[in-house]
């Protein structure tokens, strides 16, 4: 079995100075080559991918196979049931949307569970399910590369296999079985639609060109320069005056919610997905276990029968005491709690999320904030779909980095976030690292690495 911290000290113990800098050049000149910038901000600052044993990402993904059959449960209940899906608390015109006719079997072809793995302790707890747009496979492989050829990797590969976790393929599958489910016969021609002036277009090249290397057509499109006219869609590359292409798959980047509140609920995506004249991927009904409610559904006591003993089981294990915040009773630590004064009175156990909000808007750490903070916040709470879910263990491991052109090795707290496909398995791995206890790349700072797998030779 492989001794994670003796791996990383190792590692560390190669990094002299000469190779420090000679790899971080490298890592710089890569990720210039390939685009690797969050806006202007480079994505990976640190000198050491995230590496894991086999032993710990084959406990991910039997944490995600567990866990998975129940997430698919609430989806199946709440598409039949208005009753229940009114726990997920979700706007009328996500009602009018995510009743639609499901275009294919997974409510989620491609997801992410975000999740905080302690494997000293054997610790693991999911606590977001980007169920809609997740990004970051395309940044993964890129970065992996690199990291592959930086002179660091050569000393440290005499001594350990390292296997990397390409993602991009996973989504090109999505995208075809999606199709091919939908009742696509022809070959894809892939839009891939999102604004053009996000932060993440640099990964939207990645995939266009690695979709174009695999045979398929591919243009990069803004909602804002799409038409649907005589049963087909058509879609305006954003940076390239060619002439539109007529598309059969969406792999849609932009968020739905963005995408109504800009340009309404009928936009030509939203009338051609209706009218079955484009496949597009994730589907709208993805929006029921995107919210963040879907956590506070599948956590509640009140829900609990729906599920099979093992099911309960994983839930238990993997998912934080979650609950929408609303002035009820409800069970915490095995006795009936008033909801609102318990968390007021425990704010340093406790974190606020918005039900629908992404890159860590809104969020609200208890223990970072004073208690006249937390009264307001939760006060805000109360007049939005907001979940209140307890407190975490939050791991870090120590990354070398160059400052001011000096090796220096420092603590950085982590998160886990493997890949979903198909709302049934995982594979490929994002993380995330901060010096910050909010631990996202779009609230700013921290650093994106590549995830790789390491055995011992």
């Amino acid at each position: 079995m492989t001794d994670l911290k003796r791996a990383i000290a190792l590692y560390h113990d190669l990094l002299d100075d000469e190779t420090a800098q000679a790899s971080g050049a490298l890592l710089e000149e890569g990720q210039q080559r390939h685009g690797l910038f969050f806006g202007t901000r480079p994505l990976c600052t640190v000198l050491r991918p995230r590496f894991l044993t086999h032993e710990q990402y084959r406990f991910l993904r039997r944490a995600i196979g567990a866990l998975m059959p129940a997430f698919a449960k609430l989806h199946a209940i709440a598409l039949q049931d208005a009753a229940f899906r009114a726990q997920f608390r979700l706007a009328d015109w996500e009602e009018r949307l995510v009743t639609m006719p499901p275009p294919y079997r997974a409510s989620s072809p491609t997801a992410r569970m975000d999740t905080f793995f302690v494997p000293e302790a054997n610790e693991l707890k999911f606590t977001e399910y980007n169920a809609e747009t997740p990004a970051g496979a395309g940044y993964q492989d890129a970065l992996g590369e690199i990291m592959l050829g930086l002179p660091i990797m050569r000393k440290f590969a005499r001594r350990y296999e390292v296997h990397t976790l390409p993602g991009k393929h996973h989504v090109l599958h999505a995208l075809n079985e999606s199709y091919r489910e939908w009742g696509g016969r022809e070959r894809m021609r892939i839009c891939i639609l999102d604004w053009k002036d996000v932060p993440t277009y640099s990964e939207f090249v990645q995939f266009e060109q690695y979709f174009k290397a695999q045979g398929y057509a591919c243009v990069i499109a803004d909602p804002r320069e799409c038409e649907y006219r005589d049963g087909k869609f058509y879609a305006q590359p954003a940076h390239d005056s060619g002439p539109p292409l007529q598309v059969n798959v969406i792999y849609k980047r932009v968020l739905i919610t963005e995408l109504i509140e800009r340009c309404g609920a009928d936009h030509p995506v939203v009338r051609a997905v209706n009218d079955r004249a484009v496949c597009m991927v994730n589907p709208f009904h993805c929006k029921i276990l995107h919210r963040k409610t879907s956590f506070a559904v599948i956590s509640d006591e009140a829900n609990q029968e729906r599920f099979t003993a093992d099911e309960r089981q994983a839930i238990e294990r993997f998912i934080p005491w979650t609950r929408l915040v609303a002035e009820r009773f409800t069970i915490y630590r095995g006795r009936r709690v008033d909801l609102l004064p318990l968390i007021a009175h425990n704010r340093e156990q406790f974190v606020l999320k918005p039900a629908d909000e992404y890159g860590g808007k809104g969020i609200v750490l208890g223990w970072t904030v004073t208690q006249d903070e937390w009264n307001r916040a939760l006060h805000d709470a109360l007049n939005r779909p907001t979940i209140v879910q307890e407190r975490v263990t939050v791991p870090s491991e120590p990354y070398p980095s160059l400052a001011d052109g000096r090796l220096q090795i420092a603590e950085r707290m982590l998160d886990t976030n493997p890949y979903v496909w198909y709302g049934e398995y995982a594979s490929s791995c994002l993380t995330r690292l901060s010096t910050a206890a909010l631990l996202n790349v779009t609230a700013g700072g921290g650093s994106t690495v590549p995830t790789f797998v390491i055995e011992e030779r």
